[in-house]
């Protein structure tokens, strides 16, 4: 394990009474587990601070997962010694009392000097070099002979001879200094004295009982004694003094793991969004699609403006020849004809005229819906009745006209054009931008010269500076006046936004609460939409309260809930201002239908003028003019 400031570290144990249910956090590397969330940050930042090392290697300055990496190749790397040392090195290793440095140099001149059984070396045989392998170690002493194996082709042993060791050359040490003190490292638990782990002792037969003078504490010294005696409370109670010492949790962190703490500001309480739609809640996203297409497209479409009311109450209406519906379906169809692909060709093969009229739109409608697998409902079009089609459908059928016609050349060059139109718009703003700051260094320098010389002037008694300094000050009036100026340019400024506004290509959300639920503002909508993270459920909010409790709500110490605080300040304006008129707009329309229906209730009439069937009375402004030859089915119409 890691050493923490080159001490031994204990790791956690589970919480007792585990319920396997329980939500709690992990640590990854070490597989602790921790119920608090900030006992977890805490534990984690530690193993993020670059105080560990590697017990194995001795590298310092790491984080413990480096630390962890950094044992695991240096206990490969120990593996590497040779078996045959194996023994002869853990039997210098167990009970030394020499610091590592001092028993590294002792294996490793014991190891060049003496010869162990297993040893791979040269030797001399018929005056010239062979390899050979050590078999046994004869006697001890200046008598010492050792029995060798000849090892021929494919390394086994040919024959044997007993040699001297004169007569045994060794051309390099069988191992070196670093990988020495790995092995150290990796096979002892303790290293005041080194003690070998217990697995490798009874494999190798290293003994295990400590010396006599060691267990009378007279081969250690003073130092080692009182570190021999530390016990693992202690070096338990320094990591946890060392834990309270940990920089606490730098946010934003994930919104859900973000927890209230004492000293966090009051937040307001969300109102709940309104679900009063017409439509289904899951065919929301369909006609907030379709009806934001057809208002950015409308000049291509040739399709006039219309509120998102106004196609709310045509889908959910039962009447089958609306005109806002049928100038919808009779424009998207002629786009995909005149884009002149699958739809094309579909109805080609079925001998169509290649233009849709406000009669034959339902016919071409079934063609979509047969070339697009909507099977379902389609006799009930074809026979005329597609006010009864039920609304969920209508917008399915609406949002896959819509899929296909994003897709046409026409739209393709139409957003080419507006994104051209945006860089155009930006270069214009930036040149503006630079240009106010150089007029603005020039204001400065012109101010700044005007103070020198009036200092110079009191300071020199010099008349003449003061009439030239007053000359100049009438020319600076005569060229523009600053204030001027500057209206001109807050007025520019304004202008370019709102043409970039204009120019936009795309609506794309605000961004996300703590739970991902996306919210979106449509400029040409005066309320503020709440998308459900799997987009079944949709609400808003409509008022300029439920905005500032909405604003007033979310945690900035969360990434998703900082990030749409920031999008909603900067549209703030923007986003209240369109919410105040709308509310306007439907308590004028409230205060109309209450006059309509007194009046319609004396004279015993039909409330036509009331602003709730507004969808009823649409007409197309933008549709192009007909020629006089028209086709036999307009005429009818």
């Amino acid at each position: 394990m890691p050493l923490f400031k080159r001490t031994p570290f204990f790791l956690l144990d589970p919480p007792k009474d585990l319920d396997p249910k329980e939500k709690v956090f992990q640590v990854r590397f070490t597989k602790e587990i921790f119920r608090d969330y900030q006992e977890y940050l805490n534990r984690l930042n530690l193993y993020r601070k670059r105080v560990w090392t590697c017990k194995v290697s001795g590298k310092s300055n790491l984080t413990y997962e480096e630390a962890l990496v950094s044992e695991q190749r240096a206990a490969e790397k120990a593996q590497q010694l040779p078996r045959e040392l194996m023994s002869p090195v853990l039997q210098m290793i167990q009970y030394s009392t020499l610091n590592l440095t001092d028993l590294v140099n002792k294996i490793y001149g014991s190891l060049q000097e003496n010869l162990f059984e297993g040893l791979e070396l040269h030797a001399k045989r018929d005056g010239s070099e062979a390899a050979c392998k050590i078999l046994k170690v004869i006697g001890s002493g200046k008598t010492t002979s050792y029995e060798v194996g000849w090892i021929g082709q494919d390394n086994a042993i040919t024959s044997t001879s007993v040699l001297r060791a004169d007569d045994l050359i060794r051309k390099k040490a069988p191992c070196g200094r670093n990988m020495l003190k790995i092995f150290v490292r990796e096979s002892t638990s303790q290293n005041s004295p080194w003690i070998v782990h217990m697995n490798l002792a009874k494999k190798y037969g290293i003994p295990t009982e400590p010396p006599k003078d060691m267990i009378n504490g007279e081969g250690l010294s003073k130092a080692r004694k009182r570190l021999a005696n530390g016990t693992a409370e202690d070096a338990s109670k320094r990591s946890k003094k060392d834990e309270e010492q940990v920089v606490p949790v730098k946010y934003p962190i994930d919104d859900l793991l973000v927890k209230p703490v004492a000293d966090d500001p009051l937040l307001s309480k969300r109102c709940p969004a309104s679900t009063d739609f017409k439509v289904p809640i899951s065919s929301v996203g369909d006609l907030l699609m379709v009806w934001d297409f057809c208002m950015s497209f409308g000049r291509l479409l040739c399709l006039s403006p219309f509120s998102l009311s106004d196609l709310e109450n045509a889908i959910c209406h039962k009447e089958t020849n609306l005109v806002l519906l049928v100038e919808i379906h009779t424009a998207l169809l002629n786009l995909l004809i005149n884009d002149e692909g699958e739809y094309f060709e579909f109805i080609q093969n079925k001998n169509r005229k290649s233009k849709v009229s406000l009669v034959t739109w339902k016919e071409y409608l079934c063609d979509f819906m047969e070339m697009t697998s909507i099977s379902s409902n389609i006799s009930t079009v074809r026979r005329g009745h597609y006010g009864l089609v039920p609304t969920s459908l209508k917008l399915e059928i609406l949002r896959e006209l819509v899929d296909e016609a994003i897709a046409t050349i026409a739209v393709k060059e139409k957003l080419d054009e507006r994104i051209d139109q945006q860089h155009a718009l930006v270069a214009e703003k930036r040149e503006i931008a630079r240009k106010s700051k150089e007029e603005q260094k020039l204001i400065m320098e012109v101010a700044t010269e005007k103070e020198m010389n009036q200092a110079n002037a009191v300071q020199d008694g010099n008349e003449n500076v003061n009439s030239q300094l007053v000359a100049k000050e009438g020319k600076e009036r005569k060229n523009a006046p600053a204030s001027k100026m500057g209206d001109v340019k807050l007025h520019l400024g304004r202008h370019l936004e709102k043409e970039l506004l204009d120019q936009s290509v795309r609506t794309s959300p605000l961004g996300k609460d703590r739970y991902y639920n996306r919210y979106w503002f449509f400029r040409r909508e005066g309320r503020l939409f709440v998308e459900s993270a799997d987009s079944k459920e949709w609400g808003y909010y409509s008022t300029k309260e439920e905005l500032d409790a909405l604003i007033g709500s979310l945690n900035i110490k969360g990434i998703r809930e900082r990030a749409l605080k920031q999008q909603l300040d900067k549209f703030y304006n923007k986003i209240s201002n369109a919410v105040e008129k709308r509310l306007k707009e439907v308590t004028h329309q409230l205060l109309v239908e209450e006059a309509v229906l007194r009046r319609s209730s004396r004279v015993h009439a039909h409330p036509k003028d009331s602003p709730s069937t507004s969808f009823l009375e649409y007409v197309n402004t933008w549709k192009p003019v007909q020629k006089r030859n028209r086709s036999k089915d307009d005429r009818a119409t």
